[in-house]
């Protein structure tokens, strides 16, 4: 049985690092730990704080959750995160959801989750983008909700349709 969240939203932390020594806040249900101090849950919860990078992320998790192989739900939303180049998501198999990316082509990065069907990232600057949603489900085509709105399958068609005629666009313009 899953626990409650690790809640380390509201500390403060700048970087991942600055998170070990953090206690995570107690909610309605309280936070069941191991005979090694770990917690038994598989959701982190790290947002609104500032934190800039991922660095550290595959150790936080292991410092924390008992089960780190396990962790299904991880939320970044309203940190200052702009790149994901130094996290290895081929550690969390088991993500299934993830909330915040600020950059539009870091997404690229998480089609190696093979059970994320849930992303938010309502809110970010990337969503200005037009062609935002349809970049989003053609890089994740598992993905079952984004932005709190289902994917439906006409999405998954379009966005195929709209990359392929992307990709085909720059092609000529560089053959030109």
């Amino acid at each position: 049985m899953y626990g409650a969240p690790v809640d380390l939203s509201f500390k403060h932390i700048s970087s991942l690092a600055d998170a070990w020594t953090e206690e995570p806040t107690s909610g309605l249900r309280p936070l069941k730990r191991n005979s090694e101090m770990k917690y038994q849950s598989h959701s982190l919860r790290l947002n609104n704080n500032n934190i800039t990078d991922l660095h550290d992320l595959q150790k936080t998790v292991s410092d924390f959750l008992a089960e780190p192989l396990q962790l299904a739900w991880l939320d970044l939303s309203f940190n200052q995160i702009t790149h994901i180049e130094h996290v290895s998501f081929l550690c969390m198999p088991c993500l299934g959801v993830l909330c915040d990316i600020f950059i539009l082509s870091e997404v690229d990065r998480l089609g190696v989750l093979p059970h994320l069907h849930t992303i938010t990232l309502h809110g970010n600057v990337i969503e200005a983008n037009k062609a935002y949603r349809n970049r989003v489900i053609n890089a994740l085509p598992r993905l079952k909700t984004m932005d709190f709105s289902a994917v439906t399958r006409q999405e998954q068609v379009m966005a195929k349709i709209w990359h392929h005629s992307n990709n085909h666009s720059r092609r000529k313009e560089t053959l030109e």
